[in-house]
């Protein structure tokens, strides 16, 4: 008889879908999508709505797997176009590719030089090519298996010839506006790749230098023309943390208005800044006080000549209003083909732009170096870094200082220092011919500077989080003239030509005309081509010399350029039918000084506006030691999305990265995506339940009026009213992980600890088509619409499956959740006097817990439905008002049998707990509450209640 009447409970099946596997299952989803041409079918969703929203892709690199950081950036595209789609918005999203660049030319040389190969421009060019599209086809398979949905048919790359005829359309407008000159500055330099770096390709951190001590020798001519005492040798002490630039140093920069002292050593006098003469004793490790012979202002000084430690030349002093009294001596050694401090007061004081040091960071033979210094390298090793050793040149340097009498003194010295950010090595400063951009320029044309411009352009753009106004604006003000020319072979060419005494020639005509050639003979048209073929039919400047006499210029455009003309080549030719400016970008918080600027650059320069409308930034992935996770990995496995999704599925990714304020950094662990995935087990369970108590349920012709909606179903309908406010706030301020955040807590406590806790006994037990049954299983009905809907921009695969089963009962639908609109709260599901009421009797409901908790341990009572609760209360206490008003209901809120409320006089709320059997009661076997008396039925003695149920239609 018991499992008979088991049989009769209206139990959730058992062997419900919705399991998990998603490592298995998700794939099967994403075929079914492809089939759907599910992206196509977003857009027709909404192609009428008047209503677009597009967000632009930053392109990733094409050199390897897509790393969990990647993944990062690219899910919280996804997950922001999905609930743009479903709010209505037409949302093309276009993916791109970076794909020129020395990484990419950095890795086939590595593959060259194994095998032993020389090759053409030409060939190196093509291995490139073929590289990048190697890694396009892989990231984009993974791109999709993260459950991304992209127009992977139309993707950009800036490598294809339309592309880099945009681009170099968009630098025709830099040449255009005359802000493109060239000239020999120092650039930031990797010795490694023997190239000109961008700012965004350099990364500090703290370094170990050796800081020096130099005295340069003033002759006693010298002496008496500027009164200067010369009875005893006299010398002018320098500071410099880069002793292998002293071959290179032309002059002392001094401040005018610092006061310097010619302080009396015994044997011989230096001059150095008043203020910094007893550190500049420590350091020499001088005890004894010395006498000031002198005092003088920097100003006086101007025009002194001492000299070179060990080369024959004067080091003439300069004024400079950048010298301090921070640190050193207050004479700043001057190398103008070193420094930009240094290159300025070059300028001024018509000094040689000397550069003694070659592009693979050994010094010259030029007829100045020293020749025991000839062919010594530069550049500090990771090795010599590890070891914090010199690198040779400093050693060098360092042993001629010392053996001319020279060395005043050295020490470590730890500061921050420009990195290469691909080689990890230090850059050096090194003056060459590149090509620059003038940021501060002007003209009748354009009579505000591309800067003026765009930091007026920055305050009209929404920034996320607000803290990106200040760091971009920063970023754009301390800019320097932007070096835009690399010494590469993969990459878009700069379109300057050269006669037989290497003058340059660069006009926007020209540059368009050559564009529209490459736009459809691609870039190595310019590298295989005479420019005699390439400027055949184009009409060239007066003044310009006959093609047949004039070269091709070698150097490629920095990369920035090519990423930053995206929006060029993307956005303003519609590709994908999107459109400019974007409404919103979103990276990486390196981006400030990388792809955010470099866009705004190009778009201010070539169009007078910001790129963007709003900028969304995030944090860097790191380990639980706070460092981020490089591509090499913390991990036994490489840290790639792949790996990640093989152990876990896509959407316990999804669900942690949305879980996250990603605008901080994010920690990541095998705990915490343990933790993540129990987090998403307890979403995909309550959705699980929700099918299961529905499973019978037709909501055309089952579904009640809220009007007949019991009091509970009002109560929970409304707190789904407020998830969904709250959910929309979260989705539109781009806070992610309030929306998980919500849905949580919500699972958690109100449905799964309350509302589905409580419901239990009328969705098992009650007759199929019992009012109140009907009641639950509607309210149930709407509120999985609104949770499944909330989900599905994060659990995109979950979601989806949940859908389908709800509105087909099989596992996929040719109407997926992705085509369907954000949900709506019934005004009247607001309902703050029952949520008023609810919270009362919710907090009895605990009461009445820590009451038959000691019952239970002391064996008095079994389940809950085993106790009798008496409830008093003082009449005037409003809670026993609220009590009497459901006085029905509390059986079934506290799971117990029986509730008696009494009057008590005084007295604070109290509940009494009794076993019912005690009271005589009798325990129905069917749904185990206890009654005062059982009918006999054909199913044997059942409650009334049970009974009814057993024999409705």
């Amino acid at each position: 008889m018991a499992q008979d009447l088991k049989d009769t409970l209206q139990l959730p099946k058992t062997d419900f879908p919705m399991r998990a596997n998603l490592v298995q299952r998700e794939p099967s989803r994403l075929a079914h999508w492809e089939k759907l041409d599910l992206y196509a079918a977003i857009q027709r969703k909404n192609a009428n709505t008047g209503k677009t929203f597009v967000l632009h892709d930053g392109p990733p690199f094409t050199n390897g797997d897509v790393h969990i950081g990647t993944a990062l950036n690219k899910s919280l595209k996804d997950i922001t176009l999905r609930y743009k789609s479903l709010r209505g918005y037409r949302t093309p999203y276009v993916p791109g590719w970076d794909c020129h660049g020395l990484p990419i030319e950095q890795k086939v040389m590595r593959g060259l030089q194994a095998e032993n190969k020389q090759v053409s421009t030409a060939e190196m060019r093509s291995l490139c090519d073929a590289f990048a599209e190697s890694w396009i086809t892989t990231q984009t398979k993974q791109f999709k298996r993260l459950g991304v949905q992209a127009d992977w048919a139309n993707q950009y790359k800036t490598k294809a010839p339309a592309y880099e005829a945009d681009i170099i359309r968009t630098f025709s407008a830099f040449v255009e506006k005359n802000l493109v000159y060239r000239s020999k500055k120092p650039v930031y330099w990797s010795i490694p790749f023997e190239t000109a770096l961008a700012e965004a390709e350099i990364e500090y951190k703290d370094h170990v230098s050796t800081a020096i001590w130099v005295k340069f020798a003033v002759p006693a001519e010298e002496s008496a023309k500027f009164n200067l005492p010369s009875d005893k040798p006299l010398f002018v002490v320098i500071w410099t943390t880069t002793p292998w630039t002293i071959p290179a140093n032309l002059a002392i920069a001094l401040h005018p208005e610092v006061e310097y002292v010619v302080a009396d050593l015994g044997a011989e006098r230096i001059i150095v800044a008043q203020a910094l003469l007893g550190a500049v004793l420590a350091a020499a490790k001088i005890e004894a006080a010395p006498a000031i012979v002198k005092t003088v202002k920097g100003a006086e000084l101007e025009k002194l000549a001492p000299r070179h430690p060990f080369i024959d030349r004067a080091s003439p002093v300069v004024l400079a209003d950048y010298v301090t009294t921070d640190s050193g001596t207050g004479a700043v050694h001057t190398a103008p083909g070193h420094g930009a401090d240094d290159y300025l007061t070059g300028l001024k004081y018509k000094l040689d732009i000397y550069c003694p040091v070659g592009g693979d960071g050994r010094y010259l033979d030029d007829g100045q170096v020293p020749a025991d210094l000839v062919g010594i390298s530069t550049l500090e090793t990771i090795e010599d870094i590890a070891a914090k050793k010199p690198s040779p040149a400093n050693l060098a340097v360092l042993k001629k200082l010392a053996g001319a009498g020279a060395l005043l003194a050295k020490a470590k010295y730890v500061h921050s220092y420009p990195h290469c950010w691909r080689s990890k090595t230090p850059i050096i400063f090194r003056a060459v011919d590149q090509w620059f951009v003038g940021l501060d320029r002007t003209s009748s044309a354009t009579p505000a500077s591309p800067r003026e411009t765009a930091l007026a352009s920055i305050p009209a753009v929404q920034w996320v989080p607000t803290w990106g106004q200040a760091r971009i604006t920063g970023a754009v003000e301390a800019r320097p003239d932007w070096c835009i020319s690399r010494q590469r072979s993969w990459g878009v060419p700069i379109i300057a030509f050269y006669d037989a005494d290497k003058n340059a020639f660069i006009d926007a005509g020209v540059i368009r005309a050559v564009a529209d050639k490459i736009a459809t003979k691609g870039t190595n048209f310019w590298y295989d081509a005479p420019a005699s073929e390439i400027l055949d039919g184009v009409a060239l400047p007066a003044g310009w010399p006959a093609p047949s006499t004039l070269t091709i210029g070698r150097d490629t455009l920095d990369v920035w350029i090519d990423s930053g003309s995206s929006h060029a080549a993307v956005l303003r030719n519609h590709q994908g039918n999107t459109s400019a400016p974007a409404d919103l970008y979103l990276e990486g918080s390196d981006q400030h000084r990388g792809w955010f600027q470099s866009s705004l650059w190009t778009s201010i320069i070539a169009f007078n506006e910001a790129p963007y409308k709003a900028v969304l930034t995030h944090g860097f992935i790191v380990g639980e030691d706070g460092k981020k996770i490089s591509k090499s990995g913390q991990y036994e496995k490489p840290p790639t999305s792949d790996n990640f999704i093989a152990q876990y599925g896509a959407d316990v990714i999804r669900f942690w990265i949305a879980s996250q304020d990603f605008t901080q950094d994010i920690t990541l662990s095998e705990k915490i995506l343990n933790n993540a995935a129990e987090g998403y087990r307890n979403l995909r369970n309550t959705l699980r339940y929700q099918l299961s108590t529905f499973s019978d349920f037709d909501p055309a012709t089952d579904a009640v009026p809220y009007a007949q909606i019991d009091t509970l179903d009002r109560w929970a309908l409304h707190q789904t009213a407020k998830l969904l406010a709250e959910a929309t706030a979260a989705y539109d301020a781009y806070e992610y992980h309030r929306v998980i955040q919500a849905v949580s807590s919500f699972c958690a406590t109100t449905l799964s600890a309350v509302y589905h806790d409580i419901l239990k006994d009328r969705l098992y037990t009650l007759g199929t088509t019992n009012p109140l049954r009907r009641s639950s299983q509607t309210a149930i009905h709407h509120i999985f619409g609104v949770l499944v809907k909330i989900l599905a921009p994060v659990l995109t695969f979950t979601a989806d499956e949940a859908w389908a089963y709800a509105t087909t009962k099989t596992e996929f639908t040719d109407n997926p959740i992705h085509l369907q609109d954000w949900p709506v709260a019934d005004a009247a599901w607001t309902n703050p006097e029952i949520e008023a009421d609810m919270a009362a009797l919710l907090k009895v409901r605990s009461l009445v817990t820590e009451a038959i908790e000691p019952a239970r341990q002391a064996g008095k009572i079994g389940k809950s439905l085993d106790a009798s609760i008496t409830l008093s209360a003082d009449s005037a206490d409003t809670t026993l008002g609220t009590l009497e008003k459901h006085r029905d209901f509390l059986p079934e809120l506290f799971i117990v049998s029986h509730v008696t409320l009494t009057p008590a006089t005084g007295a604070p709320l109290t509940a009494a707990v009794r076993n019912c059997e005690e009271l005589g009661d009798a325990k129905c076997p069917r749904c185990w509450r206890w009654v005062p008396a059982l009918e006999n039925t054909t199913h044997g003695e059942l409650c009334s209640r049970c009974a009814e149920a057993l024999h409705a239609p």
